[in-house]
């Protein structure tokens, strides 16, 4: 059920009207300087909600997945030992005690502990506020414990959103959620104004190339071999091709393995005798950096490797900077793609994604046309207006509180 449906049949009582805004509101999720997409998320939707209410003071509780804790800023108020059951019990008991008027978590199965982390209900089962619920990850195939987790997270939580409209559908046929309190709102990104590749090409050094580009924490799902097994035959056509491979290995991959797939694609690049048509940039690319990345790419692929991701991140950033896509369909990108927004290839189907990529390289007109349906279509998914519409569910969700209060 999208936001806006729900909001057009608010009622405007008193109640709801006094409790808005939230003069506090707690905000649960990883959060950086920790290196994965859940704490950035977590981080840029802060900023979001804050511009959408400015009055409103923010407690962030931010997961912790090693001994010592990470160099957090002022704004993080509380700190959690994934693995410490006791501190998701005192976590919820400080939330309470601060005054927060309503909580916001991001739900992801492996930042908590316990069985498909299943530490996470001890606090929302103590929570006095309503919660409202971003499930970055909805499972059409459960097992036992990521089913009994997410049945009580829907049973708990006021509202539940999630980024794209299969998720919706999800959670409503396999969980028996209900309709009325699931809502899809995009995964946030950046606003920049529509602008040609060139001036950023020529800031990083690139103005002679034809650049792809993949960016985010590397690990094996990525299927970026697809894409480099199909550059002997890009470059057959277009020499001056250069994808770059923005971002460092996931952390908790490289401590199990080390650099093991980085050092295949390396391998793989040798052996295709494409080193020349390939850049990594091995390390944690920040905002600012990856933004200019983004605006000199001249088509953004995502090569992943199974249907069964409900949001990507590095896509939405992708569609809100206007890139020109090829990827393959897993569920976000199906959605996102649809309406000729981009294209669609097949898991693992290197002549595809090397036909469709030579096309757009080799058709400017045609990669303008798609980078500027790109741009506009990104607008909704800009964080001030992801910000603004969480607020709006955030609002009814306090005057259905507020009405069952006084009428109930």
């Amino acid at each position: 059920m999208a936001y806006e449906a729900l909001l057009s049949d608010r009622r405007q009582s008193s109640a709801g009207r006094d409790a808005w805004p939230p003069k506090r509101a707690a905000i649960l999720g990883n959060f950086p300087p920790r290196v994965c997409g859940i704490a950035t998320f977590t981080r840029d939707l802060l900023a979001g909600l804050s511009q959408a209410s400015t009055e409103t003071d923010w407690v962030v509780v931010a997961m912790n997945d090693r001994t010592e804790a990470y160099d957090y800023p002022d704004q993080v108020r509380h700190v959690v030992a994934q693995d410490d059951a006791n501190q998701f019990i005192t976590t919820a008991e400080a939330i309470n005690r601060s005054g927060a008027e309503i909580a916001f978590v991001q739900h992801e199965f492996g930042i908590f502990g316990g069985p498909a982390g299943e530490h996470l209900l001890l606090l929302l089962r103590r929570l006095r506020m309503p919660v409202v619920v971003t499930m970055h990850t909805v499972l059409e195939h459960p097992d036992p414990d990521q089913r009994r987790v997410t049945d009580e997270i829907l049973a708990n939580a006021a509202a539940v959103l999630v980024m794209a409209e299969k998720g919706a559908v999800l959670l409503e046929r396999v969980y028996g959620g209900r309709c009325e309190m699931i809502h899809v709102i995009p995964h946030g990104a950046p606003s920049r104004p529509f602008r040609p590749t060139r001036p950023f090409k020529a800031r990083l050094g690139f103005t002679d190339r034809k650049t792809l580009t993949t960016f985010g924490l590397l690990s094996p799902n990525k299927g970026l071999e697809t894409v480099i097994e199909a550059l002997p035959h890009i470059a057959g056509r277009h020499p001056d091709v250069l994808y770059l491979i923005a971002g460092a290995t996931h952390p908790h991959l490289l401590q199990r393995e080390g650099e093991r797939y980085r050092e295949y694609l390396v391998g793989l690049v040798d052996r295709l005798r494409v080193s020349q048509n390939v850049q990594f940039i091995n390390r944690f690319v920040d905002d600012d950096e990856l933004i200019a990345l983004l605006q000199a790419t001249d088509v953004y692929v995502t090569p992943y490797l199974t249907e069964t991701q409900i949001t990507s991140g590095t896509l939405s950033y992708a569609i809100a900077l206007g890139r020109p896509i090829v990827s393959t369909p897993y569920w976000h990108a199906a959605e996102a793609l649809a309406d000729n927004l981009g294209v669609l290839c097949g898991f693992r189907d290197g002549l595809c994604f090397a036909r469709e990529i030579e096309s757009l390289l080799g058709d400017d007109v045609r990669r303008e046309a798609m980078s500027r349906r790109t741009w506009e279509a990104g607008i909704r998914s800009r964080w001030s207006n992801v910000g603004k519409a969480y607020m709006d569910i955030a609002a009814s969700t306090l005057e259905t509180r507020a009405e069952v209060g006084a009428f109930g």
